[in-house]
């Protein structure tokens, strides 16, 4: 064999070594509403954990839609999230399913067992194909943790039926609202409804979404 030719056969031998060794990128889905829509774009909070975490071995997918519910995410779960062959499915949702019985004309919440039914539902579907699931516990609905609001206290009760999900189906859980509750209580004394972490008491600002961000990249890891 020409010299040249035994050079070309070396060369694409050690090119296959090098590629074959280089282990897989771990899949992030994280599925979920607005928040989590706006967290994939420029500066939310999927953006920046893409800036923070070694993209060679993670790969961050968004899959939030504006508006969602648990029953939504139900009815999306193969085409938005099994198809991508995740390794593990991040599941944050509950903000609409309590938010919706007390704004926007023409919508309604979910309840409280149809909520937890549908959880338990999407992780026996996801975790039926391979994948892990994580869970989250939905945030705030106005920036005062202890407000005796209707809305609130609706929060804290889906929050804790999150909590419960993942405790009987042995599903790792990141409690964003304990986690979130913590910080607003020491950053938030006048009480406001916004502007803390959020721009309008829901959807997180530039802290807010760095906020989420350290806690999933802890959760993740």
């Amino acid at each position: 064999m020409p010299v040249s030719q035994l050079l070309s056969l070396c060369f694409l031998i050690l090119l296959i070594g090098i590629v074959a060794c280089q282990p897989e990128k771990k899949r992030i889905v994280f599925f979920g509403d607005s928040i989590t829509q706006a967290g994939n774009e420029p500066g939310g909070y999927i953006d920046l954990l893409r800036q923070q975490m070694d993209t060679s071995r993670y790969e961050l997918i968004g899959a939030g839609i504006s508006g969602n519910k648990v029953p939504d995410l139900q009815g999306r779960v193969q085409e938005d999230v099994l198809s991508h062959k995740p390794d593990v499915v991040l599941i944050y949702i509950g903000i609409n399913d309590v938010w919706h019985f007390y704004k926007f004309e023409g919508t309604t919440g979910t309840e409280k067992s149809v909520y937890e039914a549908g959880l338990k539902d999407l992780i026996q579907t996801i975790t039926a194909t391979g994948s892990e699931v994580i869970l989250a516990t939905p945030t705030v609905i106005g920036e005062d943790p202890d407000s005796q609001d209707e809305t609130n206290q609706r929060l804290v009760e889906y929050a804790e039926v999150v909590r419960q999900v993942a405790n009987e189906t042995n599903t790792p859980l990141c409690d964003l609202r304990t986690n979130i509750s913590e910080y607003l209580r020491a950053n938030n004394l006048s009480k406001q409804y916004e502007g803390i972490l959020t721009g309008d008491g829901v959807h997180m600002n530039r802290k807010g979404n760095q906020f989420l961000a350290d806690q999933f990249k802890s959760c993740i890891l």
